[in-house]
């Protein structure tokens, strides 16, 4: 059987374009295996093609009225809306993940999509008659101009869109560099955008690896950089950029913590432990990977933890049902090197003598044989010098750590490298209400496992988990999107026109 392959390339000046380069890369369906499409990789010349259309757009764009530019983004929010199955399905083709939970992340995308549809208030300015004798000040919240969106394979959507409705419905144009595992959604989005009204050349998508990324990171036409992706390459993007005078936000890793206290209800956080987990087979900046189980609970709760991670299926989650009928509840990793790679971990942790309570190497997929799948794994009596603990797997390995009290629950969390995410389970007000004071972690739950705020509240960790000052979205991320102006202003009333001469001195407020 022959199966078409697509050609994934470049977006620019509202049309798709090879580039220059010649240089492609294989796109897979993970579920199968199979090479489904080619994604064009930028050289140098590429990068500057695309970023030189954003530049040119961006004046037009910046001057149109704010009036115009909501509109615009309205109408992409009812595009959106309506085929947002179709988003999904891209998503779950190239990254791996359930359509249900594919679904999700378009919905979470949304919200911010939405909020920029109302930006109108958060850009207006503010203004003082009379600050001095004749003097009037107001300021004003100017566009950056061209912004380079660098975002990762595990949410091809959704984390763009943290970044660039806001950045359009301001007045910027937007290069997008996405994952080379998973380009196809850029496109599509560039597409609805054009469907949508937007002028051409003021959404744009570069595809390609780190010579797409150095590029942004150095082009003297870029204003600013939005990042999402691992630590060490969040570091390094912030120092590029940041060095070639650009504003950078780069949210890197992490590694969230759940604590469970012994007033919690175990079945309650033995839910969402699963959930959080294991969802989108762990490749979450906010999934749990740690349970921080406070005695006299472990025992009891790694049951039950164990009882449900056994009945979940894990298969091909494009296919809208198993063979009993049964959605599958979690799809293959993205990659055949990244399951080995997670799989490596898996290992390391027995040899480092962890408790192997659920073994995911040898989960039965339903899929295709050559699908990239690890099931589920659990890991009982870890400690914070196990690599199981210590690095960012990105799969779906839970990790249970089991402490005498809740001081020493907070000294492991706040202890930690990453500051992204983290959750407290509990029944005790009192208690989640110190765990809020006391937590040094930038987005926090309190019976709720992945906190991901809502578009006007702002999206970032603390510590390794954050490079730069400003998180994504809500307000910080339209503060970081545009730029103030404050303008003094002095008109001479003929009638009373003041005494001239010169005045050496330093300007006076009377």
């Amino acid at each position: 059987m022959t199966s078409t392959i697509s050609t994934i390339q470049h977006w620019s000046d509202g049309a798709e374009h090879p580039g220059a380069s010649g240089s492609w890369a294989d796109v897979t369906n993970p579920a199968t295996g199979r090479v489904t499409g080619r994604v064009a990789l930028a050289d140098e010349r590429d990068a500057r093609h695309v970023i030189a259309a954003a530049a040119a757009a961006a004046p037009a764009w910046a001057r149109t009225s704010l009036a115009r530019r909501t509109q615009v983004v309205f109408a992409f929010r009812e595009l959106l809306n309506a085929r947002r199955d179709e988003l999904a399905a891209i998503i779950t083709a190239e990254h791996g993940k359930v359509h249900s939970d594919a679904l999700g992340e378009v919905a979470r995308g949304q919200e911010v999509v939405e909020f920029a549809c109302g930006i109108s208030h958060l850009l207006k300015g503010g203004a003082t008659a009379g600050a001095s004798t004749g003097v009037d000040v107001h300021s004003r919240r100017a566009p950056v101009g061209v912004v380079g969106i660098i975002s990762p394979f595990n949410f091809p959507a959704m984390v763009p869109m943290w970044f660039f409705p806001i950045a359009i419905a301001a007045g910027n144009a937007v290069v997008l560099k996405p994952s080379e595992k998973d380009p196809s959604a850029a496109i599509w989005l560039a597409r609805l955008w054009q469907e949508a009204g937007l002028p051409d050349g003021v959404f744009n998508v570069l595809q390609g690896d780190k010579v797409a990324v150095d590029a942004l990171l150095t082009s003297p036409e870029v204003g600013a950089i939005s990042f999402v992706g691992s630590t060490p390459v969040a570091e390094y993007v912030y120092e590029t950029a940041s060095r070639h005078g650009k504003r950078v936000q780069a949210l890197g890793g992490a590694k969230n913590h759940m604590v469970v206290l012994p007033d919690a209800d175990l079945d309650l956080a033995a839910d969402a432990a699963v959930s959080a987990g294991y969802g989108s087979a762990g490749e979450r900046c906010m999934a749990i990977s740690v349970v921080v189980a406070v005695d006299p609970v472990a025992d009891d709760l790694v049951a039950r933890i164990a009882d449900r991670t056994r009945t979940l299926a894990i298969g091909d989650g494009g296919r809208a049902a198993t063979g009993d009928g049964r959605e599958v509840d979690m799809g293959p990793l993205v990659t055949r090197a990244h399951r080995d790679r997670v799989a490596s971990f898996v290992e390391a942790g027995e040899r480092e003598g962890a408790k192997l309570v659920v073994d995911g190497r040898t989960t039965a997929a339903r899929g295709a044989e050559d699908g990239f799948w690890l099931g589920p794994t659990l890991f009982d009596g870890v400690t914070p010098d196990m690599s199981v603990y210590t690095e960012e797997i990105f799969g779906p390995v839970l990790s249970v750590v089991r402490v005498s009290s809740y001081e020493e629950a907070i000294a492991l969390v706040n202890g930690n490298a990453y500051g992204n995410g983290t959750a407290v389970f509990t029944n005790d007000g009192g208690a989640a209400r110190r765990f809020e004071e006391d937590v040094e972690v930038g987005m926090i739950g309190v019976n709720v496992p992945v906190p991901v705020p809502v578009a006007y509240y702002s999206f970032g960790g603390w510590k390794r988990s954050l490079f730069g000052d400003t998180h994504a979205h809500g307000v910080e991320g339209v503060h970081f999107f545009t730029r103030g102006k404050v303008v003094t202003t002095r008109w001479i009333d003929p009638a009373n026109r003041p005494a001239g001469g010169l005045d050496l001195g330093f300007p006076r407020n009377d």
